[in-house]
């Protein structure tokens, strides 16, 4: 069984699933701001975390499996889950097998785009060094996460990532990479998915195309997008905003398209 950790007692469950090299650690900003009507299910995926290894590959349909087998045994149904980057594509693999489960599906700073030939190449040759030289791979890649016109002001919070990544199993960053890469492009999940759907993104985000992604949504009424003036993190980089977001969309439904 997978490791998490249950806060709040609202009416409202909320999955809360991080991205790559990170673990449930990472809501602490966000969750301080999130309404009390949720109740936080914050959940450390395979090999990251205090999870232990599944397999060589995680696929994003293994780390969905696991997950699920998280929210049977808390009974949980008709509950709100929102993944960040990584954590976006195992969320889009849950509501393409177990959509019933679903009330609403919320990338957060992720996409439903595979990746292409060239993201497919950067992460082939990153699992040498992941290997070889972890320490230098975390260094060299979580700043360029971050908004690049606040680095400063950003340097606490880029030192906890780097800290966080550290700490992530050797195995359970390359069984990830290894899922990522044969991971499929999912807009059609979006499109049969009958709940709400929320997208919030950072124009500085270097590690998805944000454009393409926005401009690419299905266009439907369940569909709210959001671009906020960040990198990858909002968690960090924007959680006042991030969550009044959460709040407005998956507890009032109020008719908002904002641009931040």
């Amino acid at each position: 069984m997978l490791n998490y950790e249950i806060s709040g007692k609202g009416k409202e469950n909320l999955v809360m699933l991080h991205g790559f090299m990170e673990n449930l650690m990472i809501w602490g900003d966000l969750e301080a701001r999130l309404s009390n009507d949720f109740t936080l299910i914050k959940i450390d995926l395979p090999g990251h975390g205090l999870s232990k290894m599944y397999a060589e590959i995680h696929s994003m349909e293994l780390m969905a499996e696991e997950v699920k087998k998280v929210t049977d045994q808390l009974g949980l149904k008709n509950f709100h889950l929102l993944g960040h980057s990584m954590g976006g594509y195992v969320s889009l693999a849950f509501a393409e097998m177990f959509s019933d489960d679903l009330k609403s599906l919320t990338l957060f700073f992720s996409t439903y785009f595979a990746d292409d030939d060239e993201k497919k190449e950067q992460r082939q040759k990153s699992l040498r060094i992941i290997k070889e030289a972890f320490p230098t791979y975390v260094s060299a890649g979580v700043p360029n996460l971050f908004n690049p016109n606040e680095k400063d002001t950003l340097e606490g919070k880029m030192n906890f990532a780097k800290k966080i990544a550290l700490s992530t199993k050797n195995e359970g960053v390359l069984a990830a990479v290894k899922g990522m890469i044969e991971r499929t492009d999912k807009k059609l999940v979006l499109e049969n998915f009958d709940g709400k759907i929320l997208v919030i993104a950072g124009k500085h985000d270097r590690a998805i195309n944000v454009e393409k992604t926005i401009e690419n949504l299905p266009d439907q009424t369940n569909i709210k997008s959001y671009i906020l003036d960040c990198g990858h993190n909002g968690h960090w980089e924007k959680p006042a905003i991030c969550a009044e977001i959460i709040n407005t969309e998956l507890l009032h439904h109020l008719p908002k398209h904002l641009l931040f």
